[in-house]
């Protein structure tokens, strides 16, 4: 392999980023996959894994709020226009390793990462050839027609911000029954089933909204990669690893041993 491929998970808060960034981990030490970890949130605690490169080494969150007197929100905000300035310590960093996989962990909140400059600033700056995005929808807000609608907006805006190749994960699949998760893997590819589901429900103008969005976004084919994922026996990691090779390999599997 010539070159690196940098994967960064992105999602909102809560939807497991952290977590899923050291399955993906773990699940590639076990396939003899060289892989490291890279933490982009400034903000980050108690995370899973030990960073092989983190960001908190040249930004402290706690620093920026006592050297400039801001509270918990302007500091996250100030943080991540930051990562900007560092971005070539961060790249001096990972060049440091061989690897075949460079994992980013991004901040816990999607639009310090997605809709300010810092974001497509890194993307840019790193290796935007070779780079991908895994976007998480968080399981508990899927299972409501209403709000899988709102997450598929926030993906697609993800992916018009960032201008590089995107997978949709449903994150902690575990947690949904097979039935709910096969609901939701349908409504990311049946128009139809979606705008059933509305129909269902109490109707309003509101609905009548989310059906012409939902027969919208199922247009376009990154719906179509909603690919169910979770820490519980590696669930997923292998579609993740297989849609990647497929990208950027041509299907060819030349990572492992």
């Amino acid at each position: 392999m010539t070159q690196d491929i940098y994967l960064y998970l992105i999602g909102t808060a809560g939807s497991g980023k952290s977590t899923l960034s050291h399955t993906y981990y773990e699940w590639a030490q076990i396939q003899g996959i060289d892989a490291i970890l890279v933490n982009l949130d400034p903000g980050a605690e108690n995370l899973p894994y030990t960073p092989d490169v983190d960001i908190r080494d040249w930004i402290s969150l706690k620093e920026v709020m006592d050297v400039h007197g801001l509270g918990p929100n302007g500091a996250q905000i100030a943080c991540a226009d930051m990562l900007a300035l560092n971005t070539d310590d961060v790249k001096e960093s990972i060049s440091s390793f061989k690897t075949d996989f460079v994992i980013c962990d991004t901040p816990g909140q999607l639009e310090l990462f997605v809709f300010r400059q810092s974001g497509p600033f890194i993307i840019k700056t790193l290796n935007p050839g070779r780079s991908m995005i895994a976007y998480l929808i968080d399981h508990v807000l899927a299972k409501n027609p209403s709000a899988f609608v709102s997450h598929l907006l926030l993906s697609l805006s993800t992916q018009l911000r960032m201008g590089i190749p995107q997978m949709n994960l449903l994150s902690k699949a575990d947690l949904l029954t097979t039935e709910e998760t096969d609901q939701v893997v349908e409504w990311s590819i049946n128009p139809e089933s979606l705008q059933n589901a509305f129909m269902q429900q109490q109707q309003s103008v509101y609905n009548q909204v989310n059906e012409q969005i939902a027969r919208l976004l199922c247009d376009f084919p990154f719906a179509e990669s909603l690919i169910p994922v979770s820490q519980k026996d590696f669930k997923g990691i292998e579609d993740m690893y297989t849609m990647i090779q497929l990208l950027f390999e041509g299907g060819e599997d030349t990572q492992r041993d």
